[in-house]
């Protein structure tokens, strides 16, 4: 199932994109101000090439300035270059909160299509039975006595039914309109060319009367052998997610928990899985670690820049910075997390995602850093098992 560590890391990724595009709007209001002087070939008028260039590249400046301290400071009285760089200030501010706004939803988005891949990977077994009923369909029409193994016994199979036939499921598939539509010829291709020659599903289908631990066993076995390792469908999922090979071990978990629970014997209906255990916090815990980090920003990168005073901050990876940003705005901002807990995750994730050497570097970073804070008040942790800031 989704976890916190899988949201910090979705949530990095998503603020390293909106970064990227920060520095792309800050290239795309430099071009503006340079279209601005540029020389007008349709003009009558001889255009001074020089003066042209010359105001391009105070107003550059400017905005650089700009950029970087948050004003501009100028005796200029050009108005054409004062204009200029209010112009490339106010396009630059919008392109920004775009890019803000549009990461966040994509961020959103992005998580929440993995709960439609569960239910889309759960709808496989709803395919496999349409398969099943229209080739027996098929075999009622024939002259001839059909072959192969009788294939509509696992139309039977308890588990499946119960998954099928299931209030919470049928809902969730229709509210999200969960269809493999076109996609369906390659799980045909699935099904005849491997489930129906598959030793596992023959033994199965051969059981006189299959009791509900061979039906569920039969399931877990198509799942884990079939469709989470069948190539042609790994190929489907990474092209319907780009981030499948992340996401795949969350769906499994999702599939393989709600399999368990459909073969087991209960007298109340049970109800598909949430993204996560609860996933209404995790989604609060979710989003404004995107937004705080974000728009703390520059808070963090003076706290930064206070901390490391022998290295150059400007030389810190880029990725390391929002990985050590992320883990001040969660020490400042979720209160019941302890700091240790908090270090020892963004930790983790430098190891998976940065540099060789990020590790020591952000666990030599946050360790001095949260001392550092807890001592002036700046961090206070409350909740069980958070004394003493630990």
């Amino acid at each position: 199932m989704l976890n916190r560590r899988t949201l910090r890391i979705k949530a990095m990724q998503t603020i390293y994109a909106y970064m990227q595009a920060e520095g792309s709007d800050y290239l795309l209001a430099l071009d503006q101000i340079g279209e601005d002087f540029a020389p007008d070939l349709n003009s009558m008028e001889v255009q001074d090439r020089k003066l042209l260039e010359g105001k391009k590249q105070i107003a550059q400046l400017l905005f650089k300035e700009w950029y970087e301290t948050g004003q501009f400071e100028t005796d200029e009285t050009d108005k054409d270059i004062i204009d200029s760089v209010n112009r490339a200030v106010v396009s630059y501010q919008n392109q920004l909160r775009k890019d803000y706004k549009h990461y966040g939803n994509q961020m959103m988005s992005a998580v929440e299509r993995i709960y439609d891949h569960y239910l889309g990977t759960l709808q496989i077994l709803e395919v496999i039975n349409s398969l099943v009923e229209e080739e027996e369909e098929k075999k009622e029409k024939r002259f001839t006595a059909a072959k192969g193994p009788d294939v509509k016994r696992f139309l039977n199979n308890r588990v499946v039914q119960r998954i099928l036939s299931n209030k919470s499921y049928q809902q969730h598939i229709i509210r999200r309109n969960i269809s493999w539509g076109s996609d369906i010829s390659e799980i045909r291709l699935v099904y005849k060319n491997i489930l129906k020659q598959d030793e596992t599903f023959l033994n199965y289908l051969a059981l006189p009367e299959p009791t509900l631990e061979e039906d569920l066993e039969v399931v877990k076995h198509i799942f884990k052998n079939i469709i989470f390792k069948e190539k042609n469908l790994q190929s489907l999922f990474e092209e319907q997610d780009l981030n499948w090979v992340e996401n795949k071990s969350i769906v499994k978990s999702l599939v393989n928990k709600t399999i368990k629970v459909f073969g087991e014997e209960t007298e109340e209906e049970p109800v598909l899985l949430d993204l996560s255990a609860n996933w209404e916090d995790d989604k609060a815990f979710f989003e404004e670690l995107y937004h705080q980090t974000i728009q703390e920003d520059d808070k963090y990168e003076a706290l930064i820049s206070a901390s490391v005073k022998n290295w150059d901050v400007e030389r810190v990876a880029l990725l390391d910075k929002i990985i050590l940003k992320m883990a001040l705005c969660e020490m400042h901002i979720f209160r019941s997390i302890p700091v240790k807990v908090t270090i020892n995750e963004y930790i983790e994730i430098s190891k998976l995602y940065s540099t060789p050497k990020s590790k020591q570097f952000v666990n030599g970073v946050l360790d001095k850093m949260a001392q550092e804070l807890a001592a002036k008040g700046d961090i206070r942790k409350s909740g069980r098992g958070l004394i003493d800031n630990k």
